[in-house]
C-alpha cells in the first residue's frame, strides 16, 4: 500500500483550517474535489481519517498520514533548497510549533524572529500548557514543541533549556489589605490570579506553605501578558517568571511573598528527522533558552 501525497497534504490542510472549505481555499481547488481526496484516502487505507465535526478532527489513523504529510513537505523543502531553488520564488514552508504561554510572552520569538529573516519560512504557533505540548507532537499536529515533558516523545528527540522560574508576588497595597500577617489563615482568604484550571504552580507554592489550595478565591486570566497585567492591578497574587515580575520589583510596583520559587524544567522536543531546517530551529530555540532561562542543576 502507498499513500498518495496529494491526498495526505490535503488531510493536513482540512485539520490545519478546520473546514474542507478552507482547506479548499488554500489548495486552491473545490470542497468537492477536498471531500473526494479525503474519501479516496479513507478508502484507500480502509479505515476514517476524519471526523467531520465542527471543527474537523483528525482520527487516530489520520494524525499518523498528517504527520508523514508535515514530514514529506518539510524534506521536499530541504531538497528544493540544496538544489538551488529561489525560496522568494515558492511559498515558504510552514513550521507548527507548541509552546507554552509564558515562553511565548517572554523569550520565544526572538529566535524565531532570527530564523525568519535567514529561512523561508513561516511558523504556526500553537499555544497550550507546557505539561501538554508535548501531546500535540505525539498526534502529528506540531513538528517541534517547548515542553516540560524531559522523556522523549516517540520519535522524537529533545535537548534541554533551562527552568522557567516563578516568584510569588502581589503589589504592595494587595499585601497590605490581604497579606499583612503573613500567615496561612491570611493566604486561605486572599484572591488569587491563576491563568485556567490546569494551571498548579499557585498551588503548589500554597501547599509549601500549609494552604490548602482549595480556599482561596481565584481569578481565571488565560492570556500571559494579560495574566501579569492583572497581578500588577491588585487583582491577587501570583506566581510570575522573572521575565514579567523583575523590573517591577525594582521599581516597587511589585514585591515578593516569600517562600522558596518554583522552577520549572523546560525541553525542546522534535522530531528525530534529519532536516537542515529542523536543525536550524533547534539551534535558535535551544541557544536562546540556554542563554536566558535558569540553569537546571
Amino acid at each position: 500500500m502507498r499513500i498518495p501525497f496529494e491526498l495526505a497534504e490535503t488531510l493536513a490542510a482540512a485539520v490545519d483550517e478546520g473546514t474542507l472549505d478552507a482547506a479548499a481555499r488554500r489548495l486552491h481547488v473545490t470542497p468537492s474535489a477536498v471531500s473526494q481526496r479525503i474519501k479516496a484516502l479513507e478508502e484507500q487505507l480502509g479505515r476514517l481519517v476524519l471526523v467531520r465535526s465542527k471543527p474537523v478532527r483528525a482520527t487516530d489513523a489520520g494524525a499518523a498520514v498528517i504527520r508523514l504529510a508535515r514530514q514529506a513537505a518539510l524534506l521536499e523543502h530541504d531538497t528544493l533548497v540544496e538544489l538551488g531553488d529561489d525560496p522568494a520564488e515558492g511559498a515558504r514552508i510552514s513550521v507548527p510549533i507548541a509552546v507554552n504561554a509564558d515562553s511565548l510572552a517572554t523569550w520565544f520569538l526572538d529566535p524565531l524572529a532570527r530564523l525568519s529573516q535567514r529561512h523561508p519560512v513561516v511558523f504556526d504557533l500553537h499555544r497550550d500548557d507546557q505539561d501538554f505540548t508535548a501531546g500535540l507532537l505525539e498526534s502529528g499536529a506540531v513538528m517541534g514543541a517547548v515542553t516540560s515533558r524531559g522523556a522523549p516523545v516517540a520519535g522524537c528527540r529533545v535537548s534541554v533549556l533551562g527552568a522557567m522560574r516563578y516568584q510569588a508576588v502581589a503589589t504592595p497595597g494587595y499585601v497590605e489589605r490581604w497579606l499583612a500577617d503573613d500567615s496561612a489563615a491570611a493566604l486561605a482568604e486572599a484572591p488569587l490570579v491563576d491563568f485556567d484550571r490546569r494551571d498548579d504552580l499557585q498551588n503548589a507554592w500554597l501547599a509549601s506553605r500549609g494552604v490548602d489550595p482549595a480556599r482561596p478565591p481565584r481569578h481565571y486570566v488565560p492570556a500571559s501578558n494579560d495574566f501579569a497585567t492583572a497581578v500588577r492591578l491588585g487583582f491577587g497574587w501570583a506566581m510570575l517568571p522573572r521575565f514579567q515580575s523583575h523590573e517591577a520589583i525594582a521599581r516597587g510596583e511589585l514585591v515578593l511573598l516569600g517562600g522558596d520559587p518554583v522552577d520549572v524544567v523546560l525541553h525542546w522536543q522534535q522530531w528525530n528527522l534529519r532536516s537542515p531546517l529542523l536543525d536550524a530551529i533547534a539551534d535558535e530555540v535551544v541557544a536562546e533558552g540556554r542563554r536566558v532561562l535558569a540553569p537546571v542543576g
